[in-house]
């Protein structure tokens, strides 16, 4: 297909994208949080315990822990389009499949598979920002697609209201059928910018100004990206921030219910206002970083700035569980969403300032794998946490520790390098010889789950009578997961006969 003689007017068709990205989010997270909302009202009407709960959410997270790597290397080779088209069919049926089933074997399926599919909006959105916009705008284009994620979870009231007057099931049903409509549009109006017929020659020229040429498709290995150090300070940030969001996502309703007496269509509206608050920070987050590199400060200086405003915030937001003020609680829950996703956008950013675009989506997907990981151990330890002490108070205070810790590990890992915006040279990785460090780690991990596991074998009968069979058989899937990870990295940090790239 030969390409459209761009439009001599001066376009900013790249907002347009940036719409569009922020509509498929908001679709996700409607699709993703509707089982939060109606969380009681499936424990009523199905006689879950918050251990099944947990269950179902582990099924969730678990895909979108397996997966985005994967799904991140079959953006790079496919493309944004029709990647995110094919994810977005695929979790819009199994929203709609919840209404379908009434087991929690059958919701812990269905939520499976779209943990599976959701998996591919992350890094297909972040590639397409990296695609479409310069350096000082991505920050903010992130900022406000993310902020999807708080509008899908502010317009959750719509699923309580459904699920009250025509059942859960059709709740289910009717917020699978909203993502159809979506392709028609995303289909019509996406494409690369320099294809696009709607993009003048003054805004590509904007767009390309501080990118490389366009590069050939490389297909690098979850196992090369891990020897890469630049990676390391993303891939742990995602890992211990991203389950704060989650705990956020899929506990709060419950303790706005079981902790503070709130009813779950009140719960749900209070949500709304927590999540305005979210979508604020996503934007100002995005935007504040792009601000100061248009005063003139350097790229990793921005975003060490405009990352360390939150974090320096979140310990904080603790009090929203000890103030007897309602109020004051609501206010710090929403401080504490704001923080998260002003850090959010600048942290997602960040992969694509140290990482070339030919790689992004695989990055991003290693990121989000992380993340995911970080989200599965989270729901685990939410639910059995909750179970035994019989309130969120442990999860509050953790949730409050995660951001300034992981902004130290970014500035001492990386310190003044990411000032640079270093382009890594991911042509050449060396797979032949072992990796040490990674070899290191993962005999650590490993060796850590499998402690963990035996004691839980040799301490049965213990560990059932404070947290009863199926929170016993969590503790073991937590072992188990350590010990996986451990392998995995015990894996990639071996030598490989053959090139890591083909």
């Amino acid at each position: 297909m030969d390409n459209p003689i761009p439009s001599p007017k001066p376009t900013r068709y790249r907002w347009v994208i940036c719409a569009l990205l922020f509509f498929a989010t908001t679709i996700n997270y409607i699709d993703r949080n509707s089982l939060s909302v109606l969380k009681t009202t499936l424990q009523s009407s199905l006689g879950w315990s918050d251990v099944d709960y947990g269950w179902v959410t582990f099924a969730f997270t678990t895909a979108y822990a397996a997966f985005p790597s994967i799904i991140g290397r079959i953006i790079d080779t496919f493309g944004v389009k029709a990647s995110l088209s094919g994810a977005l069919i695929l979790w819009s049926a199994m929203a709609a499949a919840h209404g379908l089933v009434r087991t929690v074997l059958g919701f812990a399926v269905v939520r499976f598979f779209l943990g599976l599919a959701e998996a591919a909006n992350f890094p297909a959105s972040i590639k397409a920002v990296a695609m479409w916009f310069p350096q000082k705008e991505r920050a903010l284009a992130t900022g406000i697609f993310n902020s999807g994620t708080n509008v899908g979870v502010m317009v959750s009231f719509g699923t309580v209201w459904l699920a009250t007057n025509f059942g859960w099931q059709w709740a289910f049903v009717t917020i699978g059928v909203i993502g159809f409509a979506w392709l028609f549009f995303w289909q019509t109006a996406f494409d690369r910018p320099e294809k696009h017929a709607k993009v003048s020659a003054a805004e590509l020229a904007y767009i390309q100004a501080d990118q490389p040429k366009v590069e050939e498709k490389l297909r690098l290995p979850w196992t090369a990206l891990l020897r890469y150090r630049e990676i390391w300070p993303f891939l742990i940030a995602k890992l211990i921030t991203d389950p704060v969001w989650w705990f956020y996502l899929y506990w709060l309703p419950s303790y706005f219910e079981k902790e503070r007496g709130q009813n779950a269509l009140k719960s749900a509206g209070l949500l709304a206002v927590i999540y305005t608050g979210a979508s604020v920070g996503s934007i100002l987050g995005g935007w504040f970083s792009g601000f100061l590199i248009g005063k003139g400060w350097r790229v990793g200086s921005a975003r060490y700035a405009t990352m360390l405003l939150p974090a320096a915030f979140m310990p904080l937001t603790i009090m929203a569980y000890y103030t007897q003020n309602f109020t004051v609680c609501i206010a710090l829950v929403s401080l504490a969403t704001a923080c998260h996703q002003a850090w959010s956008a600048n942290v997602f950013t960040s992969a694509t300032d140290l990482f070339p675009a030919k790689v992004s989506g695989s990055v991003v997907g290693l990121g989000a794998t992380t993340g995911g990981i970080g989200g599965m151990f989270m729901t685990l330890l939410a639910a059995l946490t909750i179970q035994w002490t019989g309130n969120q108070k442990l999860i509050f205070i953790a949730a409050g520790l995660m951001h300034p810790i992981s902004w130290l590990i970014y500035w001492f890992w990386l310190g003044r390098k990411l000032d640079h915006t270093i382009n890594v040279d991911v042509n050449k990785p060396d797979m032949t010889r072992s990796h040490t460090p990674l070899l290191t780690v993962g005999a650590i991990i490993a060796l850590v789950g499998a402690g963990l596991g035996f004691t839980v074998w040799q301490n049965w009968a213990r560990v059932v009578a404070i947290v009863n069979v199926a929170g016993a058989a969590q503790v073991a899937t937590a072992a188990a997961g350590v010990l996986l990870i451990g392998c995995a990295l015990l894996y990639a940090g071996m030598a490989k006969k053959t090139a890591a790239h083909a």
